[in-house]
């Protein structure tokens, strides 16, 4: 599985996490097999990091935002901007990258023009 496909999943882990709060390691093991999760650490802390970190990031997202609040958007534009925070947190991937890959999930999964809010966004944090 490639990287891109890993983010989808946790980004889909964290969007039901948001939905219906469960157990972390019950959403990784519904949407990640035993070897997907062993061979890529990371993106098991990128699920971890932005449920355990979601207040903090929410604080700090409503004040990017401006005159939008976090509460407001949809659980997938939620969940996009929790793993990107998530992603910046870790340190291990370069900016760009993680823009682009938020970017490119949120054109896949959101309305049309959410794709600028989400650039918008996460290119201020």
């Amino acid at each position: 599985m490639n990287r891109h496909e890993s983010r989808k999943k946790a980004m889909i882990c964290v969007y039901q996490y948001l939905v219906k709060e469960r157990d972390i390691n019950e959403l990784l093991k519904d949407s990640f097999t035993v070897k997907q999760l062993e061979s890529d650490e990371y993106i098991k802390r990128v699920v971890f990091t932005a449920i355990t970190e979601k207040e903090r990031y929410i604080g700090y997202l409503n004040q990017v935002l401006d005159s939008w609040r976090f509460e407001r958007l949809g659980f997938i534009e939620q969940a996009i901007l929790l793993c990107g925070c998530a992603e910046f947190d870790l340190k291990e991937i370069e900016t760009p990258i993680i823009i682009d890959e938020y970017i490119n999930l949120s054109k896949e999964f959101c309305d049309a023009e959410s794709y600028k809010l989400i650039n918008g966004v996460l290119d201020r944090v």
